[in-house]
C-alpha cells in the first residue's frame, strides 16, 4: 500500500510503476520478442476441459492475419463491431483490429436487435463480426434484422469461420497506429437518454490495466481465469491486455458454468481468478457442493458490484485469500482504485482501495465542486491518462462528465481516509448495477413507456441478496385502461430489451412521490419497497 497521510480528500498521482505510452501491437510485439514459446491464451470450453491454445509467437502470427484480412476490406479508421461470446477469435478480432488500424465497437450478445441497431448506426459501424451461437441464442438473425439498411450490413463476418475470417489476408497489410489512436468504443449509459459510446485508447487501454496486474504481482508465466464477457472492459481491457502485457497466460472461459470453473481451478491451477461477485459466489457454491479444492489460487478479484464483507470471509474459507476488489468504469479503461494484495481488516473488507498509479482522485463537492475533507462525503472524481477521449458525437455528454479542471465525474458519491483509502457510500446518479451489469433506468422506462396501460413509469434498484441489485418497475395506469399482468409485462418488455434489463418486481402506483419541481423521487420509492410498504 501507499503510506500516506492525507490532510484533505485528494489523492495526488503515484510514480512507483514504469509509466510509457504504448500500443497494442507494440506491447504485443515486446512479449514475443522476449517470450515466444510461452503460453498467451489457452480456451477453457463449456464442459471444463482445455480447447485450443496460443503460445506469444502464435498469437501474434494469427492476430496479423486477421489485421491483413480486417485492413484488405475495411479503411483506415472504419468502426467494425464486434458480437459474441468468449470465444478466442473474440480475442483475434480486438488484436487484429488494433494493427490494421480500425476501432473496434463491442456489442453486447444478449442485445436484441433494436438495441444493436442503436449500437450500429450511434457508432457509425461498417460491419459486424459475430459469433453465430452465444448460450443457445443464433446471433446471425438478430444482426441481419439490426443491420438492415446499414452501411454494416455490407460486412457481415462469422469469426468463427476462418475461411470467411481471414479471407483476403494476403491482400492486405498492417497499418501504423499511435498511442492515443482511438482503438475501441464500449456503450454505457447514464441517468438519462441511451446509451453513450465511450472512445477508448490504446495508451490508456495498455497502462492502465497493466498498473492493475503490477499491484496484484501479476508475473510472467503465470495464469488469469477470466469469465469476465469480453465486451466489457473487465474482459477486453483488464484481461486481454492486461495480462498480454505481463507475458502472462489468459485462460479464457467460454461460457460460465461454475462446476466446471471450479473444477478446472482444481486441475489447472491459475495464480488469479476474476468474476463479479455473483461469479465468485456461485464458483464457492459450487466447490462446495462437488467437494472441489480450488485453495490453489494465489488471487481473486471482483469489481463491478460491490463485495458484501460476507462473500469476502467466504472466500478466504474457500479459496484460502481474499477478494480484491478492484474499482472503475468504462470512461476510465475501467481501473481508478484497488485493493492489495496484505490488506485486512476495514481496508479490505469495507473500501475499494487506493488509486492506481499516475492518476489523481479526489472527493469533491456535487454542489461547489470544491475538494472535501477526509471522511467528507462527495462525488468520486478522478483525473489522468486513462480518463475517455470523450462520448462519441454526444460533446454534451462529455461535458457533463468532464468538467473545465479536467475531473471525470464517476457519479459514485464516496468518502476517502487519511490513508487514500476510499468506500463508496451511493451514487448521485439513478444506474443499476444487477450482477456487474450496468442497467440504467431512463432506457428501460422509455420502453415500458409504449405499453397502452402505462401513462407513467419509474424504475429504480431494489436490494437483492444474490444481484446485489435488482430491477423494480413503478407504474402508474392510463386512466380505463385494463391492467396487465405481470407474465404480460414481461413479454412486452422481452420484446424490446435484453433479459438481464427486465424488471423483477411490477409495482401499480396510485400517485408517485414527487420533489417540489415535480419530479418523481425515484429513492423513495426504493426505501418503501425495501420496507415492504410497496409491492
Amino acid at each position: 500500500m501507499y503510506e500516506l497521510d492525507l490532510e484533505e480528500a485528494y489523492f495526488p498521482a503515484q510514480t512507483d510503476t514504469d509509466y510509457k505510452e504504448r500500443t497494442i501491437e507494440g506491447e504485443l510485439r515486446a512479449q514475443v520478442a522476449e517470450r515466444p514459446d510461452a503460453m498467451a491464451l489457452r480456451e477453457l470450453l463449456a464442459d471444463g476441459n482445455i480447447g485450443r491454445e496460443w503460445t506469444y509467437a502464435q498469437l501474434l502470427e494469427d492476430a496479423g492475419r486477421c489485421a491483413r484480412a480486417l485492413a484488405s476490406r475495411h479503411a483506415a479508421g472504419t468502426r467494425i463491431a464486434i458480437m459474441g461470446g468468449n470465444c478466442p477469435e473474440w480475442v483475434l478480432v480486438q488484436y487484429g483490429a488494433a494493427m490494421a488500424g480500425l476501432t473496434l465497437v463491442t456489442v453486447n450478445p444478449s442485445f436484441i436487435a433494436r438495441e444493436v441497431r442503436y449500437v450500429l448506426e450511434q457508432s457509425g459501424s461498417g460491419a459486424v463480426y459475430y459469433q453465430p451461437n452465444v448460450r443457445g441464442t443464433a446471433l446471425r438473425p438478430i444482426v441481419d434484422e439490426a443491420a438492415a439498411g446499414l452501411p454494416a450490413h455490407d460486412h457481415i463476418i462469422d469469426i468463427t469461420d476462418h475461411g470467411e475470417l481471414f479471407a483476403g489476408e494476403k491482400d492486405g497489410e498492417l497499418r501504423p497506429t499511435g498511442p492515443h489512436d482511438i482503438v475501441m468504443i464500449q456503450y454505457t449509459s447514464g441517468t438519462t437518454g441511451f446509451p453513450k459510446g465511450v472512445l477508448l485508447h490504446q495508451h490508456g487501454l495498455v497502462q492502465s490495466n497493466r498498473d492493475v496486474f503490477v499491484r496484484w504481482n501479476l508475473a510472467p508465466g503465470k495464469t488469469v481465469m477470466c469469465p469476465f464477457p469480453l465486451f466489457h472492459t473487465a474482459g477486453s481491457a483488464v484481461c486481454v491486455l492486461g495480462v498480454m502485457a505481463h507475458g502472462a497466460c489468459l485462460l479464457l472461459v467460454s461460457v460460465f458454468d461454475p462446476v466446471a470453473v471450479a473444477k478446472a481451478i482444481e486441475r489447472e491451477k491459475p495464480e488469479i481468478l476474476g468474476g463479479v461477485p455473483t461469479m465468485i459466489f456461485a464458483v464457492i457454491e459450487a466447490a462446495k457442493a462437488t467437494g472441489t479444492d480450488v485453495t490453489g489460487l494465489e488471487t481473486v478479484v471482483s469489481g463491478g458490484a460491490m463485495v458484501q464483507p460476507a462473500l469476502n470471509k467466504a472466500a478466504i474459507e474457500t479459496f484460502g485469500v481474499p477478494i480484491l476488489i478492484v474499482y472503475g468504469q468504462t470512461e476510465t479503461y475501467p481501473g481508478i482504485t484497488a485493493v492489495w494484495p496484505g490488506d485486512s481488516g476495514e481496508e479490505l473488507f469495507e473500501t475499494i482501495g487506493q488509486p492506481i498509479a499516475h492518476i489523481e482522485v479526489a472527493i469533491l463537492s456535487p454542489q461547489d465542486n470544491s475538494i472535501l475533507g477526509i471522511g467528507e462525503q462527495g462525488e468520486i472524481c478522478m483525473r489522468g491518462y486513462n480518463q475517455m477521449v470523450g462520448y462519441n458525437d454526444n460533446p454534451q455528454a462529455t461535458a457533463e462528465t468532464i468538467d473545465a479542471e479536467g475531473w471525470l465525474h464517476t457519479g459514485d458519491l464516496g468518502t476517502m481516509a487519511a490513508n487514500g483509502y476510499l468506500k463508496i457510500t451511493g451514487r448521485v446518479k439513478e444506474m443499476i448495477i444487477r450482477g456487474g451489469e450496468n442497467l440504467f433506468p431512463a432506457e428501460i422506462e422509455a420502453a415500458m413507456l409504449e405499453h397502452p396501460a402505462i401513462a407513467e413509469a419509474a424504475v429504480a434498484g431494489v436490494p437483492d441478496e444474490k444481484w446485489g441489485e435488482i430491477v423494480a418497475c413503478f407504474m402508474r395506469p392510463t386512466d380505463g385502461a385494463e391492467r396487465p399482468t405481470d407474465d404480460e409485462l414481461k413479454a412486452f418488455i422481452r420484446e424490446r430489451l435484453s433479459p438481464q434489463k427486465t424488471p423483477a418486481h411490477w409495482v401499480w402506483m396510485k400517485e408517485f412521490p414527487l420533489t417540489g419541481s415535480g419530479k418523481i423521487q425515484k429513492f423513495q420509492l426504493a426505501e418503501s419497497f425495501a420496507k415492504g410498504e410497496l409491492g
